[in-house]
């Protein structure tokens, strides 16, 4: 019988026949012939109990699944805002019914008893200020199955006798614990709130928070944009407060049939203006809308959150008009990275920095342009992620160089990849004559070279050869920026030409 397949889980028809999760599904089919069964399966059931989670962050944002069917969540100074503790519990429960499930919530003072009452009692409220005798009293009633302990422990308990909890609490703790171990008397102090079983909610709580609830759900869009401009407003006293500034906000839409929309923007600086917070938190929205936001039948709940934040001195009082203030330039080019951010995603705005390295390709190096210089340059962008794809950028770094004006020897462009060209030269270590790129013949009326530039031996790669660079001048006033790779008779006896960039 232990191979057997039993029931997981049953409705309320199935209770009222006397079925019940583990029993032999041989004897539910006896009992009922035209018994109707579905497969059970774990992960979409976990996978539902972690929707509902972050649903039940309407509440509180401490909400955390309580495995295998239930909901733990940390009302803690968050119930006057449904109306009381009862009114709460009654939400939830009225809520949950109207998805269709069949839910039934308890509030104590301790999660492992609002778990068991839920469970294993129609008491659905206990007060903060119960006493010690009166929760003992309340526990008393309750069946050891509420101590959530193993099989063995349970049908070890039954058989001494012991088949509620207030059967343990009468006797003497030292045999209990000898006998059945020091977890049943740890599940017994958190039944009874002597101790206390964590909740490790889904999502951080972030400090930062400004919410907006409605009776009647928003479907417009212009609705969207003008709560999300109060609750800007309400969030930056916040910010200011502490002397912070949002860099990451996260504005996350509550839909009344029970569906969570999010919605992430990132800033390139501290920010707590809420004009410009707005604005940002827009631009997003309108980036979202073009690919269809489904409003459904409304969000009911809007919540705005700064979940990073940074610290951001106030702004000095300037003298003159800001409009001519030092600086205007660096918040102008930061509102267009927050607002190109805000449409592409921050990760895929991305300006070049200069790199410790002395081969060309590899002197600078791309990174989003919101984060300032890195502390160390990747070689490729796949290091990064994009933030709203979730998925690795698969452009390489080469596509396009741009050397900053004071280096000396380098062209303005820099190709992808060299191109290799076909060059003749007076001497084999000599400067090119005239090439042919693309099939064009370039006839050379200057030059300027060589430089030198040897491979890297300190590298993985220590094959490569060294090249020498030229920049030449053809008839037509053209510059291009040329290298011949390998010394001749040293490393190579047919050293081969390329051209890498163009001035």
């Amino acid at each position: 019988m232990k191979g057997a397949e039993r029931l997981t889980s049953v409705d309320a028809g199935a209770q009222r026949l006397g079925l019940l999760p583990g029993m032999a599904v041989v004897d539910a089919r006896a009992r009922r012939p035209s018994l109707v069964l579905a497969e059970a399966d774990p992960k979409a059931d976990a996978a539902l109990v972690a929707a509902l989670a972050d649903w039940s962050r309407r509440f509180t944002p401490l909400a955390a699944p309580d495995p295998p069917d239930g909901l733990l969540l940390d009302v803690t100074g968050a119930a006057h805002l449904f109306g009381g503790e009862a009114a709460l519990v009654d939400e939830i429960e009225a809520r949950l019914r109207r998805l269709g499930f069949a839910a039934r919530a308890a509030l104590a003072p301790g999660p492992a008893l609002a778990r068991a009452l839920a469970r294993f009692s129609d008491v659905k409220l206990v007060s903060d200020a119960a006493t010690q005798a009166e929760l003992d009293a309340l526990v008393a009633a309750l069946p050891i199955d509420a101590l959530e302990l193993e099989a063995g422990t349970l049908a070890g308990m039954r058989r001494a006798g012991l088949d509620s909890a207030g059967d343990l609490l009468a006797r003497p703790r030292a045999p209990l614990a000898a006998r059945f171990g020091q977890e049943a008397l740890t599940r017994l102090d958190a039944l009874t709130c002597r101790g206390r079983d964590p909740i490790t909610p889904c999502f951080e709580a972030p400090a930062f928070i400004a919410e907006r609830r409605f009776p009647d759900g928003l479907t417009r869009r212009e609705d969207v944009e003008a709560t999300l401009e109060r609750l800007a407003a309400d969030l930056c006293p916040l910010l200011e407060r502490a002397g912070v500034g949002a860099r990451r906000l996260e504005a996350v839409f509550y839909r009344v049939d029970g569906a969570v929309k999010r919605l992430a923007a990132g800033t390139s600086r501290p920010l707590r203006d809420p004009a410009r917070l707005a604005a940002l938190l827009n631009e997003r929205l309108a980036s979202v809308a073009e690919e269809g936001l489904d409003t459904g039948y409304g969000f009911d709940v809007l919540r705005l959150s700064a979940i990073e934040v940074e610290n951001a001195a106030p702004p000095q009082t300037a003298l003159v008009s800001p409009d001519f203030g030092v600086g205007a330039d660096d918040r102008d080019l930061a509102d267009l990275l927050d607002r190109l951010g805000a449409r592409l995603g921050l990760r895929r705005v991305q300006r070049l920095h200069p790199r410790a390295a002395h081969l060309p390709e590899c002197a600078v190096a791309a990174a989003p342009a919101a984060f300032g210089a890195p502390e160390r340059i990747p070689q490729k962008l796949t290091d990064f992620c994009d933030e709203d794809a979730r998925r690795p950028m698969e452009r390489p770094l080469e596509s396009l160089r741009v050397f900053p004006p004071q280096e000396e020897m380098r062209p303005l462009r820099l190709f992808e990849r060299p191109e290799p060209i076909e060059a003749t030269a007076l001497v084999p270590d000599g400067p090119p004559l005239r090439f042919r790129w693309r099939r064009v013949l370039h006839e050379v009326v200057a030059f300027e070279g060589p430089e030198r530039i040897a491979p890297p031996w300190w590298g993985a790669a220590q094959d490569g050869l060294t090249r020498d660079y030229f920049h030449v001048q053809d008839r037509d006033g053209q510059l291009f920026w040329l290298f011949r790779e390998g010394l001749y008779a040293t490393e190579t006896a047919a050293p081969r030409w390329f051209v890498h960039g163009l001035s």
